[in-house]
């Protein structure tokens, strides 16, 4: 009982690290046309990541069938333990805070997914057949197709917002844009705490569930699929992406800000618009994709309009290489985390 209470906890503060971690990807762009503070960007995006709690439940019928079943389908139910769990979330919250330290915006999803996997095949003697290869494969797919979207999306927003505003006069555009701009990032924190928080909430429901026999459990934390998740769970993970989100990782911000192309506020605006209808997708095909991919895709797209050498692709190459190298190092971590686990009877 006691590692299982364990895990939980550190599935909640691995949950605030991903609000911390990605509070740049809602207010980056915002910061960067000086629309906010960041002190109150942060403010801004907190506020909305909760909000999203309310619009999950009242609104897309709850986390029966979402991406917190996704998640949670990672690994096949019979090969979960309660030690691979611990070892996957130790991994994730270790990567999440180096990429942090470095500046990376890196993706927390596929960290928690990568470090999920890897402490199960670890855990389960290299049994390749613990993972379910169909979700992984499924999830790994939108590590190209997340940023592509936020990409193409980005374009097209852009293109048809410049079009419609082609005769407003340069001032009073930018007046507007700014104040839209802080539309376009309430929705784009919604569609943060809405795909980030499910991840969580599938990590722990896939614990509790593997936990079903365990003597002296309390009746809330018994259930037998995710159909059957508690309001605690969606609760606390939503209030501590927000909390997170509050304490704004401030180097991150910097390279989404203004590293991959100077920003604007129409084109914050769009970008945010884009990576925001990227992540409403996302949640539709109840695909878990990271919020870094679509709003550095989105990003991308509207500084290719003004022109291609407006794009740094020097930086969005090295974001793409630890994109790619994500999941697999996370894997790794996972397994070592496990094994030192394992050797120490735990």
């Amino acid at each position: 009982m006691t590692l299982l209470v364990i895990v939980i906890v550190l599935a909640i503060i691995f949950d605030f690290i991903n609000g911390f971690h990605d509070a740049a990807n809602s207010i980056s762009t915002v910061v960067a046309s000086r629309v906010l503070t960041p002190f109150q960007a942060v403010l801004w995006a907190a506020v909305f990541n909760f909000v999203a709690y309310f619009i999950a439940v009242h609104f897309l019928g709850g986390f029966g069938e979402s991406i917190a079943n996704t998640v949670a389908k990672t690994v096949r139910p019979a090969f979960i333990t309660t030690q691979i769990v611990a070892a996957g979330l130790v991994a994730a919250i270790i990567w999440n805070l180096i990429t942090w330290w470095l500046g990376i915006p890196s993706s927390s999803s596929h960290t928690l997914i990568g470090g999920f996997a890897g402490a199960a095949i670890a855990g389960n003697h290299f049994n390749l057949a613990s993972v379910d290869g169909g979700t992984i494969g499924f999830i790994a797919i939108f590590i190209i197709g997340a940023p592509l979207i936020g990409m193409i999306t980005g374009l097209l927003v852009t293109i048809i917002t410049y079009h419609i505003t082609k005769n407003a006069k340069p001032h009073k555009a930018d007046k507007w844009f700014k104040r839209l701009q802080l539309v376009s990032s309430a929705g784009l924190s919604i569609g943060h705490g809405l795909n980030d928080s499910q991840k969580v909430m599938g990590i722990i429901g896939a614990v509790l569930i593997a936990n079903q026999t365990l003597p002296g459990l309390p009746g809330f934390m018994k259930m037998s699929s995710m159909a059957e998740i508690h309001d605690w769970i969606p609760l606390l993970c939503f209030t501590a992406i927000a909390l997170g989100t509050m304490f704004g990782g401030w180097k991150i911000i910097k390279t989404m800000g203004s590293g991959i192309t100077k920003i604007t506020s129409v084109e914050g605006f769009c970008a945010q618009t884009a990576s925001a209808i990227t992540l409403y997708i996302s949640e539709g095909l109840h695909v878990p994709v990271s919020t870094t991919h679509t709003i550095t895709g989105a990003i991308m797209g509207v500084g290719a309009v003004k022109r291609l050498t407006a794009v740094r692709w020097g930086v969005t190459i090295n974001l793409l290489w630890a994109w790619i190298l994500t999941i697999p190092v996370s894997a790794l971590l996972a397994a070592t985390i496990y094994w030192i686990f394992y050797a120490l009877g735990i």
